[in-house]
């Protein structure tokens, strides 16, 4: 017993040195870390002292859309950036109530706001080097100076006349900073793209679509399973050259092994959703990647899930930890995919460790482990010009961008969620550039046991539920870890809550103006006290009922996620504003 103790304490140790940043307090990614951890090592808020919670200041934005960035704290400044037109705020926390330092307006076209499918968020930004990099709506990645405010470079990457917008957090690789597009209902065509953090020249860009030139693979590229071998399969895997219209967006998330020197992301949905259209498995879309940061080359790729039925892109984000598993520690990404299943993966090879369904799923039997496939219930395939009914999880998915946290502490991760089924009606589609290129009728409603929402710790080694809290809407916020054993998420009816990491008991909650749908961080102040901060502001594909004011009535609207949030305006407002808690009282 005392030699597996001490192994475990080994590896927890390990996972620790190279996953998390130096406990300096700050909180310089989206993410936390390249590990995709949104773990925080600050220990003042434990479950003996979260009940002391109290608001310590709030900042409003003055923006109405769903707010979904996660702030960043870098020294004594915190900055966040909004949803459109993405103003970039720096607040100053060295001063009572942290007033503004500054503002910058990118000044995005406003005609971006008509090719943002679900709402015109922002996710985030990332520092590095001095530099604020962001993404505005209208394609153009823009390095900020921290201290000033001032702009530094900017780069112009889509085109929204074709449908291309963005609103992902960049990720700050040596020195690169990778960002990637969004537009899968547009017909436009995914990529990666890769800038020079000191210019904002092109270094390179992997597309989803198209022959391996494009999606830059080479000699080097080595998929686990032998289904993803081959020459040119994002061409052959599509009728004609409907690759080029296909998909396969990059606005989720990015992690990055710096031991392996891996980049691991996912993509999104092949177009249109008609999946009739578009017969073939429709490489390189709802996968997930790895790649050289230097160059993009691709090394593996695993579909998750082939000709894609549903919308499941595969954006979500890869959790990096290092697991012990029946035959040693192995080096995994973790992964809650919008198909139902939570993937263990090794991040080495691709290989599908594990994967076990988290919530109710009727349009998959499970993953065969010895050839990767999703097996699909042929009965929910969609058919042009029929209603297919309870499809489970519906095209948000079982989860969808909202990310997860994990804690080396618990060795859990805590997953935001959704409980949500569907019925779809297809029919044929027609490609205009810039328009909607979807081809599906879908409603959404509740899932078994009526609450639309869930907050899930799992066990990834056991493969099994540890806890859960069931919540009347979708849990469409970000989670957040702490080394105090304390978990954070928020509602979409605005509640901020609290809750014990091993048991999920609730140990405090707030009541916000707007729902909560932001990505919650904690830092440590220059006072030395933690804090914990997070965005409310209800919007967002699931919020756009109330962000986008649509009418309840219409079941349709929002690409069918109305249907199933008509009560949300009778719970919640628009409307933008930072909250900062810590500890009343002392901090220990």
């Amino acid at each position: 017993m005392r030699c597996s103790l001490l192994a475990l304490a080994g590896l927890l140790a390990a996972s620790l040195a190279w996953s998390q940043p130096a406990d300096d307090g700050q909180w310089t990614m989206a993410a936390h870390d390249h590990a995709s951890t949104r773990f925080s090592p600050l220990t003042q808020i434990t479950p003996a002292t979260a009940a002391r919670l109290k608001l310590a200041f709030s900042f409003p934005t003055g923006l109405s859309r769903g707010h979904e960035a996660a702030p960043l704290v870098v020294g004594g400044t915190m900055y966040i950036v909004g949803p459109y037109p993405n103003p970039l705020f720096a607040l100053d926390l060295t001063k009572p109530g942290a007033p503004l330092k500054w503002r910058f307006d990118p000044q995005p076209e406003p005609s971006a706001q008509g090719v943002a499918c679900c709402d015109t968020v922002n996710r985030g930004a990332a520092f590095a080097n001095g530099r604020i990099f962001f993404n505005t709506l209208d394609n153009q990645t823009i390095a900020v100076d921290a201290a000033s405010g001032k702009e530094v470079w900017r780069t112009r990457l889509g085109n929204i006349k074709l449908g291309e917008s963005m609103t992902m957090a960049p990720l700050v690789v040596k020195d690169k900073v990778l960002v990637g597009n969004s537009g899968g209902e547009f017909g436009v065509r995914g990529w990666l793209t890769a800038l020079d953090a000191a210019t904002g020249r092109i270094a390179w860009r992997a597309y989803s679509t198209g022959p391996d030139k494009d999606v830059l693979i080479g000699p080097n590229f080595k998929p686990f399973y032998a289904v993803d071998r081959g020459t040119d399969l994002g061409v052959k895997s599509w009728p004609g050259e409907a690759w080029k219209i296909g998909g396969g967006t990059v606005w989720g998330w990015l992690s990055y092994d710096p031991e392996l020197d891996l980049v691991y992301y996912g993509t999104g949905n092949p177009g249109p959703w008609n999946p009739e259209q578009r017969p073939g498995d429709n490489r390189w879309t709802s996968g997930v990647f790895a790649r050289r940061p230097d160059t993009g080359e691709a090394v593996w790729y695993y579909q998750l899930s082939p000709h894609d039925l549903h919308d499941y892109d595969g954006v979500n984000e890869n959790v990096l930890a290092d697991l012990q598993l029946p035959g040693g520690v192995r080096k995994v990404l973790m992964r809650a995919d919008r198909n139902g299943y939570l993937y263990v993966m090794d991040r080495g090879s691709g290989q599908v460790v594990s994967a076990t369904p988290f919530v109710h799923v009727t349009t998959s039997t499970g993953v065969d482990l010895q050839t990767g496939a999703l097996r699909y219930v042929a009965q929910k395939e969609p058919r042009a010009g029929e209603t297919v009914r309870s499809i489970c999880p519906a095209s948000p998915g079982a989860k969808d961008w909202q990310p997860m946290a994990w804690s080396p502490r618990t060795r859990l991760l805590y997953i935001p969620h959704q409980n949500l089924c569907q019925d779809a009606y297809t029919t044929q589609a027609s490609y205009i550039a810039g328009t909607p290129y979807v081809g599906a009728d879908v409603k959404m409603y509740p899932g078994p046991g009526g609450n639309r929402g869930v907050f899930t710790a799992w066990d990834p080694v056991n493969a099994r539920k540890a806890w859960e809290v069931k919540e009347d809407f979708p849990v469409w916020s970000g989670a957040l870890a702490t080394a105090g054993d304390v978990v954070f998420y928020g509602t979409m009816d605005g509640w901020f809550k609290a809750l014990d990491a091993r048991s999920g008991q609730l140990l405090w909650k707030f009541k916000t103006a707007s729902g909560v749908i932001g990505q919650p961080i904690s830092y440590r102040g220059p006072d030395g006290r933690q804090y914990v901060a997070v965005l409310a502001g209800v919007g967002g594909w699931a919020g756009a009922v109330v962000s986008g004011k649509l009418d309840p009535r219409d079941g349709g609207a929002a690409l069918g996620f109305v249907n199933a949030m008509k009560d949300l305006s009778q719970a919640t407002q628009a409307g933008g504003m930072l909250y900062v808690f810590a500890l009343e009282g002392p901090a220990s």
